[in-house]
């Protein structure tokens, strides 16, 4: 099983990564290259780069499984105030340069909202930026995430991310992430993953999937909110996700919790706490810990 979690990219940046990750019981991870939720970047350092291949290949982390995520600030698909259009573009060009820089080969996107402009004009902007991005040389996948429909998301549907897709001009840079926790809010029943799977191959092809988000969800299905709740926990349930974790078609694909801390809704914010390191091996052992909260708390607080 290729599984990991979300890790931070700090101080030392992808060698920070690569240690969380191991500390976790991980053998993949997902980091984004600085703050989801804003523009600063610092340099990518060769040295730390090195450092981190080296202890990837001491831990059998197989960097070609590792994923990297776009920040939530790129809205491909709306082109109503150019320079923030354009922006966006250049800004994801940026982030692939630097993936292509640490030898990252999976960027996960998501494709954006349209903010008040007809969907299809929304699509069409989507592909255009995308296909301004992804060339010949490109190194680099971008994979397209699907969504809850939260807002007006756009990918909310697998046949929205199969037009996108079909009018990239190098489909050999593109591809699918997918995201339980969407996949439920969006309307796609999680507990009969052999009827989703079987249409995604369909509509879009297997060929395509290359990342999978493993999430519960605090709603029910279509309810299109997009709150991810820690596995066993939420309405898809434990024995779900470990089936689909577990899935014949989603061997050899990385899976990545986004799952939330421990204590994060809580009013004392200050006191948070990683739930991956616990989930992961309630994932490995198929086993559900119904006191996986206080178990976390307990570990952390020693």
């Amino acid at each position: 099983m290729i599984i990991g979690s979300h890790v931070s990219f700090g101080p030392e940046q992808l060698l920070g990564s690569v240690k969380e990750a191991i500390n976790y019981g991980a053998n993949t991870f997902m980091f984004y290259t600085g703050a989801p939720q804003n523009t600063l970047r610092k340099a990518i350092d060769e040295n730390l780069i090195l450092e981190a291949k080296k202890l990837m290949k001491e831990n059998n982390i197989d960097i070609n499984k590792v994923i990297c995520h776009a920040p939530y600030i790129i809205n491909l698909a709306n082109n109503g105030e150019e320079a923030k259009y354009n922006f966006s573009i250049a800004f994801l060009k940026g982030e692939v340069t630097r993936c292509e820089q640490m030898g990252i080969k999976y960027l996960v996107l998501h494709p954006g909202s349209s903010v008040g402009i007809p969907k299809d004009i929304a699509l069409d902007n989507i592909i255009f930026a995308l296909n301004q991005v992804l060339k010949e040389d490109t190194k680099t996948m971008i994979l397209l995430e699907t969504m809850a429909g939260k807002g007006t998301e756009i990918g909310t549907n697998l046949e929205e991310i199969k037009y996108i897709i079909d009018n990239i001009n190098f489909k050999d840079k593109i591809g699918v992430c997918l995201d339980t926790c969407h996949l439920n809010d969006a309307g796609y029943d999680m507990s009969d993953f052999d009827s989703f799977i079987a249409n995604f191959n369909k509509i879009i092809g297997h060929n395509y999937l290359k990342c999978i988000h493993i999430n519960d969800s605090k709603n029910e299905m279509n309810s299109h909110k997009d709150r991810h709740a820690n596995i066993g926990f939420g309405t898809i349930g434990f024995e779900n996700i470990y089936k689909i974790i577990n899935h014949e078609s989603l061997e050899g694909i990385p899976k990545i919790l986004e799952t939330p801390y421990i204590g994060e809704h809580d009013l004392d914010k200050a006191r948070i706490y990683p739930p991956y390191k616990f989930e992961i091996d309630m994932l490995k052992k198929g086993i559900f810990n119904a006191n996986l909260m206080n178990d976390i708390r307990d570990y952390y607080k020693k």
